[in-house]
């Protein structure tokens, strides 16, 4: 009998997911004696948005993580459109594995009808996530920076006026770039400074905080900390001066920082980024998959 496309696709995921979950340790050996049961360990699922929820939910337990960084916007795992409906379905496919919804990625930076943000973040709370992943605040190059700053907060502060009437969190990234706001980390503090640390707070991220920061990371780190809600783990390389990025531990992260963040006695999520070989292609998820069990292993021997 001939398979249809769809077909093909299921019968080539759940074989090829199956042989790279087959050398995986169990999960209940995976957060041992090493240390790791300080953190609540989750991971990106971005890449792995091919699989369905149950697969999912199956693979990333298999790893021994503890839940998902899964993103609910355009393009995501839950579209907005979708969230009454797809929500509690992905939820129950990680309670069954009993996995967390750790942390959800959103596209939601300030309370609109176009970005579905009430309705997002009230479905999202009702399901038990507790903090969520805010979309960028973008500079104008053209523009004086510092008068920005006053354009933004009034649109951060009712989003967190949002979420505490809601009962979720949002947290900001630090990303890189020549435009994002947050990357110098000294403009976002400004504006998260009239706000509590329990109603919004930063997912600081090692890897674009040494894009940025080159060897004052341990700086943007301080200056983060009393906001410090979740900690983002990628790995950055430079090749002829363009930024790459790849396995953790093999990279550009000074692995002080790992040192830092246990002296610091933060106890909070960390999240493991795997990215460096692409998105949204069935045929890669295999080899993600097996990216994602190194790179966890070395994370936890760096906070052992």
């Amino acid at each position: 009998m001939s398979q249809t496309p769809a077909t093909s696709r299921r019968r080539f995921l759940g074989v090829s997911t199956a042989a790279a979950l087959a050398p995986f340790v169990p999960r209940s050996s995976a957060l041992g004696a090493e240390g790791g049961a300080r953190h609540e360990f989750c991971t990106f699922t971005k890449a792995l948005q091919p699989l369905s929820y149950e697969e999912t939910a199956k693979a990333i337990a298999a790893l021994g993580f503890d839940g998902i960084e899964g993103a609910v916007r355009p393009g995501g795992h839950v579209v907005p459109e979708r969230i009454d409906e797809d929500l509690p379905k992905l939820v129950a496919a990680l309670k069954a594995e009993g996995l967390a919804f750790t942390l959800m990625t959103s596209g939601i930076n300030e309370v609109s009808a176009e970005q579905h943000s009430e309705k997002v973040l009230r479905a999202a709370a009702d399901a038990g996530i507790k903090r969520f992943r805010m979309g960028y605040y973008k500079y104008d190059l053209k523009r004086p920076i510092r008068p920005q700053l006053d354009e933004f907060r009034p649109r951060l502060r009712d989003l967190v006026a949002l979420c505490r009437e809601i009962g979720i969190k949002p947290i900001y990234q630090n990303h890189s770039g020549k435009d994002y706001f947050g990357a110098p980390i000294w403009d976002l503090v400004e504006l998260l400074s009239e706000h509590d640390p329990k109603d919004v707070g930063i997912a600081f991220d090692i890897g674009h905080a040494t894009v940025e920061g080159g060897k004052a990371w341990p700086l943007h780190f301080a200056v983060a900390r009393p906001y410090l809600d979740t900690v983002y783990v990628k790995e950055p390389t430079w090749h002829d001066n363009k930024i790459g990025w790849g396995p953790v531990g093999e990279g550009a992260v000074d692995r002080g920082f790992y040192k830092l963040l246990k002296e610091s006695g933060f106890d909070g999520p960390v999240s493991l980024h795997v990215e460096y070989l692409g998105h949204s292609d069935a045929a890669i998820v295999p080899a993600v998959l097996e990216a994602t069990k190194r790179d966890f292993a070395t994370l936890r021997s760096l906070l052992a």
